[in-house]
């Protein structure tokens, strides 16, 4: 079993967290205190628009964009809450809502009436009278044995889901983890009651909580954390979590704990598009609205014996970094991924399979659809907290997120174009100021066309460069 250790950076601005599987980086969350995700947290909130042709409502929670309620999302075996629901919501009626998707560049978030309350062992739903296990529980005997604890142990009118961590506890365990998410649920519906719209009613715990309650699963070797107070709260809850075995440790070294762990130089290569493989292969990641595309490429290698083996060999190794690059990225959706292609129908088994066992590490919910009838691999994942490339990098101010600008030369015949444009009607001036960047300066001065230009208005262009001008951007000033 290879050793997964918790690499945990905190600042008074941001709390960072680096999940290592044998000393490489495979997971990275980040929550900034100015900026933290609003997932989990259940607000009282206010329709303010009703959309009956989508079955949804936007909800105001105080937050800067309204949230999105879809009606299906109400839970169909709560007879009372569906037959509400599919009724219709109206402007200005009061609901409960809980966060499920942050929100978006383009959308606000999106939220649900399905309330749960996670804890250590067990999730809460007091609106569904559900009873669920962990899908990573695979043990038959033991699903049935939580299954039956469960129904024992579920309060009355309400739901629970069992978390993997469950596996082989007590009753007694998971007695004590309801008794504490009721006590919590209650004084969220007391809350409730007094307060008006919009109101924050519940939040969810934060990242250092959070690690404790859902990665320390028994995968996790150590923790280290380079805080002492964040060191202390961790210590201090796991005291009342005693089948917990994970070593704690306070860092103390005078490096920052991700320079000595290596993971800093990492993270600088999550905006790259082109990620090297060991062999000289290499991946390509494009993320469009709606889907990521990753393509995959020999690049240098050349392998050894024949084409298949090298092709084979490429794929693999992709594979395991892509998913790499998936966890690390926090990639959702629809993905795509294009491998190379094999003829061998074993080899593309081999690679599907390689893959399902390489997400089995994932925590998040992903799903391989298989290969399309164009060959290519359908993988979809779970989408909820802002990917880390939303966290970490803005969009571009000069391509607009296209990762491309237009080049010097057209940016020239734009030029030309609009000067033309001006000569038509007429426009007489001793002179014409045009100021561009350096680059499109460089062009200008020797295109024979605006010389002729010149010549036709009977005066002279002169170009003027202006310092951190936006490559794109030009001005034509009347001298």
């Amino acid at each position: 079993m290879f050793v997964k250790t918790i690499v945990v950076n905190v600042i008074s601005a941001e709390t960072r967290m680096a999940i290592l599987e044998e000393n490489e980086l495979m997971e990275l969350a980040i929550e900034r205190n100015k900026a933290t995700t609003i997932v989990g947290n259940i607000y009282k909130g206010q329709v303010k628009n009703v959309l009956p042709g989508m079955q949804a409502a936007f909800v105001d929670i105080g937050y800067k964009k309204n949230a999105f309620l879809y009606i299906g999302d109400v839970f169909q075996n709560n007879i009372a809450q569906y037959i509400s629901a599919h009724q219709g919501f109206f402007v200005g009626q009061q609901v409960l809502t809980q966060i499920v998707k942050d929100t978006t560049d383009t959308k606000g978030p999106r939220a649900t009436t399905n309330l749960t309350i996670p804890g250590r062992y067990v999730v809460l739903m007091p609106n569904a009278e559900y009873i669920g296990i962990s899908r990573r529980i695979e043990d038959e005997t033991e699903r049935e044995r939580l299954k039956n604890i469960a129904q024992n142990v579920c309060p009355g009118n309400m739901g629970l889901i069992i978390r993997t961590v469950a596996e082989g506890k007590s009753e007694e365990l998971l007695k004590k983890d309801i008794k504490y998410l009721l006590n919590t649920w209650n004084a969220v519906n007391a809350r409730a009651k007094v307060s008006k719209p919009p109101t924050l009613l519940y939040r969810d715990a934060d990242l250092v909580i959070r690690i404790v309650r859902d990665y320390l699963d028994g995968t996790i070797d150590k923790l280290i954390i380079d805080d002492y107070d964040a060191y202390n709260r961790v210590v201090e809850l796991l005291k009342y979590m005693p089948d917990i075995k994970t070593e704690v440790e306070y860092y103390r070294g005078h490096e920052p704990i991700f320079t000595f762990y290596k993971i800093e130089g990492e993270i600088e290569k999550l905006c790259k598009r082109k990620v090297e493989l060991k062999s000289g292969g290499h991946i390509v990641i494009d993320k469009a609205e709606a889907l990521t595309v990753i393509d995959v490429n020999t690049g240098k290698f050349v392998g050894k014996t024949n084409l298949a083996d090298t092709v084979f060999y490429t794929n693999k190794e992709a594979a395991a970094e892509i998913v790499k690059q998936i966890r690390l990225r926090d990639i959702s959706g629809i993905i795509i991924i294009d491998f190379i292609d094999m003829e061998s129908t074993a080899e593309k088994e081999y690679l599907l399979k390689l893959l399902e066992e390489k997400f089995k590490q994932d925590k998040v919910k992903t799903n391989i659809v298989g290969i399309t009838g164009l060959g290519l691999v359908e993988i979809t994942r779970k989408k909820s907290r802002k990917s880390i490339e939303s966290v970490l990098y803005t969009e571009c101010q000069h391509c607009s997120g296209s990762g491309r600008i237009l080049s010097a030369e057209s940016i020239c015949i734009n030029i030309l174009r609009d000067i033309g444009k001006i000569l038509k009607k007429g426009f007489v001036a001793d002179k014409i100021i045009i100021q561009v960047s350096a680059e499109v300066a460089a062009i200008l001065k020797g295109d024979e066309l605006l010389n002729n230009l010149g010549s036709e208005l009977k005066g002279k262009f002169v170009i003027e460069i202006i310092k951190g001008l936006n490559p794109q951007s030009y001005y034509l000033l009347q001298g």
